[in-house]
């Protein structure tokens, strides 16, 4: 049965049967080695001239051909030791040699960190520069991030909910992703920009505490270091406060780093929290609402969290002559009164100055990246009905898109509000990595190109047909 090679460290002596691929290759004098790899590590291989048959078959190994072999674990000889991998003191004499599959060259290198090689090619071939040491070290780590988490939130009574991925198309802040709905011509689903309806809807359902590791889409044009489709944690509370929420936050991120990545230095307030600043305080200090404030931004092993809080509810859109939810518009609006929260005082409010208005939103920020944001949710539904009215929208439009979440308010809906802090960022972030494809299996390229499999692509007429559209030209 097969063993993996990390566990021959505990086999000396003993016959193993291992599977893998051919790492390197070193012809000494009449002795062939072969260094094997596998998912847990490297062992080396040694083939002797005695075992003919066995040794003829090790001649024809090249790099990165897939094989079986069994063998005795054994001591190297002294001197011969390779101290840079765990089973350096060890190696296997082949008994039996299986060549399962052969590989022709490979079009890229991968035993470097890949740096040096074109992203383009990188992305064409990405299932050979996955092999490379550092992208293995990179998924695995974002397994772990994720795990971390799932127990996290699991051990403070959270639940994790599954939201659809095809529903209605709603304005968000994105463009959405649209797909025919083939069953009902002329009419379209849409891919989630985020959960935000459906983790509103599941407190107003009762679950209180919801989670969800989620895949989220939105069709944006290029915009650096974005993808068309990301991952995020999603988390909403019932009868919550920005203060529980950011609380919560602070425990989990500052919990993972310590348990994940100890070598880590966390920069912190003298009380030993993230420090928290307003929008406006960062606007002004530092020109951006996602401000670095490492000690030393040249040192990569500096995580500086922050908190920005007290955005301004509403920013003025000149191309369409509104204005616009500076986050989206669940957005709770903060009142000169908190305890009113009426839908008069709104009015108000925003008749008389738009811009004066803050909101209940937070972002989350690291070493100048923001990693997530999230909001007091508005569970008035006159008063999120005066919201979208604000931003431009007509009473029937908002029905129309939003009805169902208006009925839904009308049963009982709690307080509530959240975070969605994203997943790819953090890993990049905590991996030292210059984009977020160095931390996602099959990225896109910055113009939403896959390379590998050829997507975006056309489809056939027939394909259209049955969907009941016609492509009228090109863009």
């Amino acid at each position: 049965m097969r063993i993996l090679i990390k566990e021959i460290i505990n086999k000396e002596n003993q016959e193993v049967e291992l599977k893998g691929w051919v790492d390197a290759r070193r012809d000494h004098g009449k002795l062939i080695f072969i260094d094997l790899r596998d998912r847990s590590g490297i062992c080396q291989l040694v083939f002797l001239p005695k075992e003919k048959e066995i040794y003829e078959l090790a001649n024809k190994l090249r790099s990165e051909w897939v094989v079986k072999i069994i063998g005795v674990v054994g001591q190297r000889p002294k001197g011969m030791e390779n101290p840079a991998i765990e089973t350096g003191n060890l190696e296997i004499q082949v008994e039996n040699l299986e060549i399962i599959n052969q590989s022709e060259t490979l079009p890229i290198g991968i035993d470097t960190d890949g740096y040096e090689i074109g992203e383009d090619v990188r992305m064409k071939y990405r299932y050979l520069d996955l092999r490379r040491k550092r992208l293995q070290k990179n998924l695995r780590n974002r397994v772990k991030v994720i795990k971390f988490i799932r127990d996290f939130l699991a051990e403070k009574d959270f639940i994790e909910i599954e939201t659809p991925i095809i529903n209605k198309s709603t304005p968000e802040g994105a463009r959405d992703y649209l797909v025919p709905a083939r069953l009902h011509s002329g009419k379209f689903y849409a891919l989630p920009q985020s959960p935000q309806q459906f983790k509103q809807l599941l407190m107003v359902a009762g679950f209180e505490k919801y989670f969800q590791i989620v895949r989220c889409f939105r069709d944006e044009d290029t915009r650096g270091d974005r993808q068309p489709e990301f991952t995020q944690l999603d988390l909403e509370m019932s009868f919550t406060d920005q203060e529980e929420i950011l609380n919560l936050t602070e425990e989990l991120y500052l919990n993972l780093v310590r348990a994940l990545y100890p070598d880590k230095k966390i920069k912190l307030t003298e009380e030993g929290r993230i420090p928290r600043m307003s929008y406006k305080e960062a606007m002004e200090k530092y020109n951006t609402d996602k401000p670095d404030i490492r000690s030393d931004r040249n040192n990569p092993d500096e995580l500086a969290f922050l908190f920005i809080v007290d955005f301004p509810m509403f920013e003025w859109k000149e191309a369409e002559k509104r204005w616009d939810a500076v986050h989206h518009p669940f957005t709770m609006p903060k009142f000169v009164m908190p305890k009113t929260e009426s839908v008069e005082e709104f009015w108000n409010l925003f008749k008389k100055d738009p811009a004066s208005i803050l909101a209940h939103q937070y972002d989350f920020v690291l070493n100048g990246y923001e990693i997530g944001g999230g909001s007091i949710r508005t569970h008035n539904p006159e008063l999120l009905m005066a919201v979208f009215e604000a931003m431009g929208n007509k009473p029937e439009a908002i029905k129309e898109q939003f009805g169902h979440l208006l009925e839904a308010f009308k049963y009982g809906v709690p307080p509530h509000g959240g975070i969605a802090p994203g997943i790819d960022r953090l890993v990049m972030l905590l991996e030292n990595e210059p984009n977020i494809r160095e931390v996602i299996a099959f990225p896109k390229t910055g113009d939403g190109r896959d390379l590998m499999t050829g997507a975006p692509s056309e489809v056939s007429e027939a394909q259209l047909k049955e969907l009941h559209i016609k492509i009228t030209g090109e863009k």
